[in-house]
């Protein structure tokens, strides 16, 4: 099927247990587009120059801006000259998540959480060594927003604005033969991790849920993802998702009989052992819970000694 549309997938490698993120390349008005980048590692560069080494690429389109899809865009376009195309809200966050200072914030942030120092000090490092995959930054030419068209292998794609995952997430879609890019929106095995960061959107799994039920509309018949293999029926699969943030909803609100902060939370929602990087998201995902259960009157918040205790 990718290949009727008109679509080559470049598969790049992860260092993490989600280990590979798909990028796109197709023809576009004038030139091959690429959609997403990966990180900016020497594995990345060696697959994008045996990919590219006989095409003329004209754009480039950011998808949204984490690591794995933005991080290697700015060499990316030093390589092919290309224009670079991304949500403006997405471009902000970019720009902002991988400095010092902004790093840096999150001892304060993950106090709130509960979070034993020694593990904040982990994350927050571990966090760190996204700089150098983030870097150099790209020059955006276009900001994308809603309905806007283009050309991507051979038919054209609507931008549909799909916030949740990231603020400024995009999916891209065709309605001749009812495809969906769903980029990171809706994956075929796992669950996109849905974090809140205590800055932007605070009640990221709302928005999330409510980017899913616009998607729903569409009645997409074939889905190409950002990680994993594509796949038939959108709506089948946003049902499973939207069913596991229920049944995950109402595991919290169970144990919220008793006090409990984002860390005890966590402990219980993700009981296998975790890498600091999945810790890093854990949190952010339980997070997300807690403060949609919060903002719905579900569950109660109040601070004690300088971390957030959640109850019922």
């Amino acid at each position: 099927m990718l290949k009727q549309l008109g679509i080559k997938r470049i598969t790049h490698k992860l260092p993490f247990r989600l280990n590979h993120v798909n990028c796109f390349i197709g023809e576009g008005h004038s030139g091959w587009t690429i959609i997403d980048a990966g990180l900016n590692r020497s594995q990345t560069s060696q697959l994008w120059n045996k990919t590219l080494s006989d095409k003329e690429v004209s754009q480039i389109i950011i998808t949204h801006y984490h690591p794995d899809h933005f991080g290697y865009a700015g060499s990316l376009q030093k390589k092919t000259k290309a224009k670079v195309y991304m949500t403006e809200i997405d471009h902000e966050a970019a720009n902002l998540a991988w400095q010092d200072s902004f790093i840096d914030s999150f001892y304060t942030y993950y106090k709130w959480s509960g979070i034993p120092i020694s593990l904040t000090e982990q994350m927050i490092e571990n966090n760190k060594t996204f700089m150098p995959l983030t870097s150099p930054k790209p020059q955006v030419d276009t900001y994308l927003v809603e309905g806007d068209i283009v050309k991507f292998g051979h038919y054209e794609y609507e931008i549909i604005f799909t916030p949740g995952h990231s603020t400024g997430l995009i999916c891209l879609y065709n309605k001749e033969k009812n495809v969906l890019l769903s980029t990171d929106h809706i994956l075929p095995k796992i669950t996109p991790n849905i974090s809140y960061w205590f800055v932007g959107d605070l009640n990221p799994l709302k928005t999330y849920l409510q980017s899913l039920e616009k998607v729903k509309k569409l009645h997409a018949n074939y889905v190409i993802p950002s990680h994993g293999d594509p796949f038939y029926n959108a709506n089948k699969r946003i049902d499973e998702i939207i069913a596991h943030h229920e049944e995950r909803l109402d595991r919290i609100v169970a144990d919220l009989q008793m006090e409990m902060s984002a860390y005890d939370v966590c402990q219980k929602l993700f009981p296998r052992e975790l890498t600091v990087h999945e810790w890093r998201f854990a949190i952010g995902e339980t997070l997300a819970h807690l403060e949609y259960l919060h903002q719905r009157g579900e569950c109660q918040r109040k601070t004690v000694d300088d971390t957030w205790i959640y109850y019922r």
